[in-house]
């Protein structure tokens, strides 16, 4: 149920992230993203008297930089394809996840995952559609590059969880994003309309709200059930999608989905449990 309301939640803040960049540069949807939610979850683990950790620092920090660099390439396939065939893309991270997860956190590869890979894979291409060379394509790659992202954010996520409070990872994710995008935002900055202001503190808070959900899930689940789970994100986006913006999916990406989510379905009737962790990293 965790990874479901995730999927729900974050589906609401790209419908905000799609509308605000029609006039809001990425980076600075990026950094206001992040700076309200830093700021949001900073009152929330004082209240809550949630101490910051002096253990662990540099994996926190990786862990900030990985989440920064996701949204990055997330919210700009957002802005510039369909919010469908942008989510599908992004639910690719099971893949790069069970190559993660399988070298650092030590959970075995079954034969089923190795078998599922090809399809994988044959999805992606159908989704980047790589012999029509227009930049829709170069948009589907970032698309690709935001997954891989995501898995290397939630690898970290579920070998942290073991030593850090929720709020502190988070935490470090949303002060790595402000970090990160206030260069990238410095020489395209734009003064936001009443609307575009209200679009901002939307996505900030709609987005923390999904963050603290998603990170519960990931830290009491296991990480590939997760992810899987969380393809029900697909179904909400492409709604949201044909609802404010009239967006079909084309043919290939309802082929690569359907062969995308297919291949994920079958990964996860493998029932898997939680590996111990092997400090690998610090």
């Amino acid at each position: 149920m965790l990874a479901i309301a995730s999927a729900f939640t974050f589906s609401i803040m790209n419908v905000f992230v799609k509308a605000a960049s029609e006039t809001i540069p990425v980076s600075q949807i990026v950094f206001f993203r992040s700076v309200i939610g830093a700021l949001l979850i900073f009152l929330i683990m004082r209240k809550e008297r949630v101490t910051f950790s002096k253990k662990g620092i540099p994996m926190l920090v990786l862990r900030g930089v990985l989440g920064a660099l996701y949204l990055l390439a997330y919210f700009y396939t957002i802005a510039h394809i369909p919010l469908g065939d942008a989510s599908i893309l992004a639910h690719l991270s099971p893949f790069f996840a069970i190559l993660l997860s399988s070298y650092f956190l030590k959970e075995r590869m079954t034969r089923r995952m190795l078998m599922l890979f090809p399809f994988f894979i044959l999805g992606a291409l159908f989704l980047i559609n790589p012999f029509n060379y227009e930049s829709y394509t170069v948009y589907a790659l970032v698309g690709v590059l935001s997954a891989f992202l995501a898995a290397c954010a939630a690898t970290s996520i579920r070998y942290l969880s073991r030593s850090h409070h929720k709020y502190e990872i988070v935490f470090y994710f949303l002060a790595a994003g402000t970090i990160v995008s206030l260069p990238l935002m410095w020489n395209e900055f734009v003064v936001p309309s009443l609307t575009g202001w209200f679009y901002l503190i939307c996505i900030g808070i709609v987005s923390l709200v999904g963050q603290l959900v998603l990170t519960s899930a990931f830290t009491h689940e296991n990480i590939i059930v997760v992810e899987v789970v969380r393809y029900i994100g697909i179904f909400f986006n492409v709604v949201w999608g044909f609802i404010f913006w009239g967006e079909v999916l084309s043919l290939y990406s309802i082929i690569g989905g359907a062969i995308i989510i297919g291949a994920s379905i079958a990964l996860s009737r493998k029932k898997t449990h939680s590996p111990k962790f092997k400090k690998v990293l610090t």
